[in-house]
């Protein structure tokens, strides 16, 4: 197995505390939002195997010279020997998850992810329109879909799926803004679906500078009256004048506590407000934007996408096994994310996988085969190679399901 060196993207909504706490480091004073661990090219990680340079004649045992190599180079070289052959037979030559710690400081843009038939339907129509793949007005990165999971290590704040039309209508109502009675109205007149759908449509497209007045008292009001409405407030601190704190009033909120989490699927409109977790996803760049962002919004190609539902955020809390390894249960075969919180004198727990598998430590100090871990501390563990965890502290596992 390898080592991890991992990269820290510095997106202006992270934390600049949680992710330094977790490794134990100091702040830089600049938003730490995500450390990925994986073969993303955007940010591959890399480890450190036996390069050339070796003596023809150093005796068994000697220490070789080692040279630090992408993890995206490694797999690319032995797709096979990296993955496993039932994982390149499934996925293609790549590994088909990214895992993520993510620390947010302040909302994300609120967002949906196509499902598979749709990234590759939008990937292959810009391409044929010549869209460049860096233009910001392009939204299929690539032709995958990008169902995810995010585990709380914290107290975890999220947004999550539609609520039921008439809740949404009652918040709307509550806060005694008359430019919100139309919204609220269109809430109630109509079925679920159609009510949801002409809502956010009559949001996005609302005129820039009625819709900042909007925001702006909106806000006022839920800063005056908190409770349930704190977190509206929060969100127009961060974004003030966006549609997109108006919408976010249609989403369920939800509060996760450590160890408990989400399932994202495709079509379902989420953010992360504030938090540190782990995250899980597959391998893609795919978001349609729907608010709390200076990015392009996309609106048609969104309505397309959004799954106009209202929906029970569900919790996922993990289910054990006799083993200790607690999973978190989803419907997606791209990742496979479980955890183990390890004893101290515990017997070791035996990992090895068909698959690929990268682990990552939260908590304590344990090990994994020969190597010692502290929080922050992560591995690759090649497809079939022996892998054992032991010591005293908590791991998380991921792999797919191949």
């Amino acid at each position: 197995m390898d080592r991890l060196s991992n990269t820290v993207r510095p997106y202006a909504w992270g934390s600049t505390t949680a992710i330094p706490a977790l490794l134990g480091v100091a702040p830089t004073g600049e938003p730490q939002a995500e450390m990925w661990m994986g073969a993303h090219p955007g940010a591959p990680s890399r480890i450190s195997r036996p390069g050339p340079g070796a003596p023809p004649d150093a005796r068994p045992g000697t220490p070789q010279p080692t040279t630090e190599h992408p993890l995206t180079d490694v797999i690319a070289a032995d797709p096979v020997g990296e993955l496993g052959a039932a994982t390149v037979e499934k996925f293609g030559p790549r590994l088909p998850f990214l895992l993520k710690l993510l620390a947010a400081g302040a909302p994300l843009s609120l967002q949906v992810h196509p499902g598979l038939a749709q990234a590759q339907q939008g990937y292959a129509d810009e391409e044929r329109r010549s869209v460049p793949i860096d233009a910001p007005h392009r939204t299929y990165k690539d032709a995958n879909h990008k169902p995810e999971l995010i585990c709380a290590l914290t107290p975890f704040d999220g947004l999550c799926g539609f609520r039921r039309p008439i809740e949404a209508a009652e918040a709307m109502e509550g806060l005694g803004v008359d430019s919100l009675k139309p919204y609220a109205d269109l809430l109630r007149a109509h079925p679920e679906e159609a009510a949801l759908r002409e809502v956010l449509t009559a949001i996005l497209t609302a005129d820039p500078a009625q819709m900042a007045e909007t925001v702006t008292a909106a806000a006022a009001a839920a800063e005056r009256l908190g409770g349930a409405y704190a977190p509206y407030a929060r969100i127009a601190h961060h974004f003030p004048g966006d549609a997109g704190v108006i919408a976010a009033m249609l989403l369920n909120h939800v509060r996760l506590q450590p160890g408990e989490a989400l399932f994202l699927g495709a079509g379902v409109p989420h953010a992360y407000l504030d938090g540190l977790g782990v995250e899980i996803m597959a391998n893609s760049d795919n978001v349609l934007r729907c608010g709390l962002t200076p990015k392009h919004i996309d609106v048609p190609e969104l309505l397309r996408i959004v799954r106009f539902e209202a929906t029970d955020p569900g919790i996922l809390r993990p289910e054990a096994s006799p083993s200790g390894e607690e999973l978190y249960e989803t419907p997606v075969d791209e990742f496979r994310l479980s955890r183990f919180d390890l004893s101290p004198g515990a017997d070791p727990v035996d990992v090895t996988a068909a698959t690929p598998q990268i682990l990552l430590c939260t908590a304590g100090a344990p090990r994994t085969g020969e190597l010692g871990l502290v929080p922050g501390d992560s591995v690759f563990v090649p497809a079939g190679e022996k892998a054992e965890v032991s010591g005293a502290g908590t791991l998380f596992r991921a792999t797919v399901v191949a």
